[in-house]
């Protein structure tokens, strides 16, 4: 039975079905949607040819082409479906809904068409995305622009916000760890110890899916963030809604965060260290970046964190006060360590305090 479903019903369904990105490994490579498996009908290079096909001779023509690279691949793309299905299933307890599956192409046409009879034919109950991924792409860029209610975890580097972050998670708060989406720390050293970044586009599928977890009306805490992480932006309506968001700062003592900072980030090989310094030379001036590379050399981390971390504090502080009604947003968390948890703990005493006063 193959059934076709709009966007967000397909998104449900996503989170307990496995889904089938049918484009050619190119397209998925650049952007899919999060979780998805590549089960190309086509190669990037019969791709080419089936839509050369398409717009020089006819829709028959390159129908006709397109089948005789499908022929071939039939048994290879059911027994594919069938692997990827049992390893769902081994994750996943939900009597009564076997062999079910989902499959997206670029516009929801003839590739998932073909594709999704095969399945049907096979004995699969499949469930195919109308509009395709671009119906998934528009979705994603509505999904920022809707209401969120933000709160915002700040503080100045070597602070410890993303060990808060993900803190509040374990007591049963709605968290979205931009970082960690971005696979980036967000300044000058951010990519040391992380995986390549994703794309732009893959960065929001996956950032928007996660705003679609959230219940309305429900709070959510991100880290305070730069417009861009890395090589990746945030939209600009979600940023515009952060910066408008209560910020809830840790106010934790120079020596705790360069303590923290130091063990984070001293496990690097020194010529990490010392290219990322370098690449912030015209801002930090000639004569700090000479002096932090040469504690670098000297294996003196500590002091040259020192001249960084006062380089951060005031580029932070400088950004914070851009914020319109900071007074208003700003609230203070005196924080005598970096310990994730306790500071933790003082935020949500301060959220419950300012709503008792509220």
């Amino acid at each position: 039975m193959i059934q076709k479903v709009r966007v967000e019903e397909f998104a449900a369904l996503a989170a307990r079905f496995p889904v089938l990105d049918v484009r050619s490994p190119g397209e998925y490579n650049h952007a899919h949607i999060p979780g998805a498996h590549s089960v190309p009908l086509f190669t990037d290079e019969e791709r080419k040819v089936v839509g050369t096909a398409y717009k020089q001779q006819s829709r028959e023509v390159a129908i006709k082409i397109g089948l005789g690279y499908f022929g071939g691949k039939m048994r290879q793309i059911v027994e594919t479906a069938e692997s990827i299905l049992e390893e769902s299933e081994k994750k996943r307890k939900e009597p009564g809904a076997a062999k079910t599956i989902l499959v997206h192409c670029w516009r929801g046409g003839m590739r998932s068409a073909g594709i999704a009879w095969l399945l049907d034919l096979y004995g699969f109950k499949v469930y195919t995305l109308t509009g395709g991924y671009k119906a998934f792409r528009n979705y994603v860029l509505q999904l920022f622009g809707n209401e969120y209610r933000i709160n915002i975890i700040g503080g100045y580097t070597g602070s410890g916000k993303t060990k808060v972050l993900k803190a509040l998670q374990k007591m049963g708060e709605t968290v979205i760890d931009l970082e960690g989406i971005a696979r980036h720390k967000g300044s000058a050293f951010g990519d040391l110890g992380e995986e390549q970044q994703p794309s732009q586009e893959m960065f929001e599928n996956i950032l928007a899916l996660e705003l679609s977890k959230s219940q309305s009306g429900t709070t959510i805490w991100m880290e305070d963030e730069s417009m861009r992480i890395g090589i990746v932006q945030l939209p600009k309506a979600l940023w515009n809604t952060m910066r408008s968001s209560p910020v809830y700062f840790l106010e934790v003592p120079f020596d705790m965060r360069l303590q923290y900072i130091s063990s984070e980030y001293g496990r690097f090989k020194k010529e990490n260290l010392i290219n990322a310094t370098l690449r912030i030379q015209k801002r930090l001036g000639n004569l700090n970046a000479k002096n932090a590379v040469n504690y670098f050399i000297e294996h003196d981390n500590a002091a040259a964190f020192g001249i960084l971390l006062t380089y951060y504090d005031k580029y932070y502080s400088h950004a914070l006060h851009q914020r319109e009604n900071l007074n208003e947003l700003l609230s203070i968390i005196p924080c005598a360590t970096t310990d994730e948890k306790t500071n933790a703990i003082h935020i949500l005493n301060a959220v419950a305090s300012a709503e008792r006063t509220a």
